[in-house]
This record gives structure tokens, sequence and C-alpha cells, in this order.
């Protein structure tokens, strides 16, 4: 039975107590990241580190869920998007439960919720979030940062969603994951339907145009069909391609669009483009990821 006094549960073994009460709560990845990363590395400015938001921080947990290939493959669509609203849903759920288990430990915890922000107006006005997700899982050693700035992850790549809990807790950490899992194969960049990214020759991480990324969430989301995980679809990285096999499936990314704009009913894609065409409001079509450009032949 829990106790509002100091627990005798410390170290690793409140480590695995952590991991074993997330997992049976559904938590696919669970990851353990000391705030002290954010300061070693000076990739995230000083006002968005754990001990800025809270000072008596000295471990962030990160939770992860993962986002079921079939249904982001049928972006854009109300399955997505009901989806992504699940995930954050439960992922806030399970911070949010963690965070009173750990209080009720004794050791002082909050947690920081999965989409923080107002509006998309909002992400106008500051185009960024308070606290990164990303960043934190990167830290926690559940994967690297991809060119589309996603984080992959080996077991998902990018189909996945993080939120995150700080405590007072001093928890082992676990170790970085140090070999680069993006293979900056260019997908997530030729497939963007706003053409928001661009490989860099000097680093993973790609060029980000935010705000072109912005306006195609402004425009599903006048759909209620946000958001538009293009670049999450199509990124080959992740042992769930190997579950829901796929032969092909790169060529098949590649020429959607196309296919598309020649024959809204091409059989090929017939899987994607039912699950598209119902509870959507009927205004303009829904841009679809592929490349685009007139009189370029596609690349198999």
């Amino acid at each position: 039975m829990e106790q509002r006094e100091k627990s005798s549960v410390e170290g690793q073994g409140l480590k695995e107590h952590i991991i074993n009460f997330c997992e049976d709560r559904g938590a696919d990845l669970v990851g353990f990241a000391p705030v002290e990363r954010w300061g070693d590395t000076g990739e995230v400015p000083p006002d968005f580190r754990p001990r800025t938001l809270w000072p008596s921080a000295q471990t962030v947990i990160v939770i992860g869920l993962e986002m079921p290939l079939p249904i982001v493959e049928t972006t854009p669509s109300v399955l997505h998007r009901d989806l992504y609203r699940t995930a954050n849903q439960k992922l806030d759920t399970l911070a949010y439960d963690l965070t009173r288990h750990l209080n009720r430990m004794g050791h002082a915890s909050f947690f920081f919720g999965r989409d923080v922000y107002a509006s998309l107006k909002a992400l106008r006005d500051a185009p960024m979030a308070a606290f990164s997700h990303v960043m934190a899982a990167k830290y926690a050693g559940l994967g690297t940062i991809g060119v589309s700035r996603c984080l992959l992850t080996p077991e998902f790549g990018p189909r996945v969603r993080f939120v995150s809990v700080f405590t007072a807790a001093e928890i082992p950490a676990d170790p970085l994951v140090e070999k680069e899992l993006c293979i900056k194969c260019g997908l997530c960049c030729r497939c963007c339907p706003k053409k928001a990214l661009t490989l860099r020759n000097d680093s993973i991480a790609g060029d980000y145009n935010k705000m072109a990324c912005l306006e195609m969430a402004e425009d599903l989301t006048k759909r209620g069909c946000y958001p538009c995980g293009t670049c999450t679809k199509v990124c080959p990285i992740g042992k769930d391609r190997m579950l829901y096999k796929g032969k092909g499936i790169q060529k098949k990314y590649l020429k959607e669009a196309r296919a598309l704009a020649a024959n809204p009913d091409d059989p090929e894609y017939k899987s994607w483009t039912h699950v598209r065409k119902y509870g959507l409001t009927k205004e303009k079509a829904v841009p679809v990821s592929g490349t685009r450009e007139h009189g370029k032949k596609e690349e198999a």
C-alpha cells in the first residue's frame, strides 16, 4: 500500500518500480534522463531546460506510446486524427498517474503535458514549445534525432508520442543511443506536401520551415483531419515495419501524390483513400505525400 511518507524504494529499485508501473498501464517505452544532460550538450537553451522549469528536478522520466503504422499511413484522415488525440490523452493520463504515485511515495514530481499550446494561432505568435519531449526522449536514451527533427526510435521509428515526468528523485540514467538511427534517405523531405524539410550536408537534422509546416496544420485543422504526419509515415526506420511488412512501400509513398492526382480511385491506394473519404467536410482536396514536380521522373 502506498504511503505519504518517504518510500524505502530508491535508486535502481525505484527505476524498476517506475518501469513496471508504466508498462502495466500500457507504456511502450520508458527512459530516464538526468537533468544535467541538458546542460552538458548545450543543444537546448537554458530557459527550456528542466531545472529552469522546476529547480528541484533531478531526473526526467520519458514515456512513449506507439502510433500504429497502418493508421499513420491513412493521413490525412479522421482515423489518424483520433489516434493522435487518443495517444496524447493516454500519455497525459499516464504521466498524471505516475506523478501522483511518486508524490505518494514521497518523491516530489510533476509532469509536463503532451501538447501545451492553446491554438495554432498561438504557435504562429511563438513557434516554440515550452519544453521539448523530443529532446527529453533523446536524453533518456530512447532514440536519435532524424532529418525530420522527429525522435527516431529503434522500435517504431518516429511513429511514437512522448510525455515527460520531472521528479526530485535521483534515478539511474539510461545510456544515450550512440549510433545515429537516421540514414538520411530523404523520404521525409521528398514526400512533405509543403516541402518544409531540406537535407543538410553538415548535420543529420535537416533545415525545417516551421511556418510551412504550420500552414499545413492550419489547412488540415479546418478540415478536421490534423495532424499531417507525413514525415512519420514515410520514415523507413523502426522494427514496426518488419511487423507490418510492406513490399515496395517506399516507391508507393513517392508515387502517391502523382498517382492520386491522375486517378483519385487508384486501386493501389484504396486502403488509404477509402478512410480519407469519410468524416470530413467537403472542401478543397487535402494534399497527400509524394513528389509533385512537373516533368520530373519518379525515382524507385
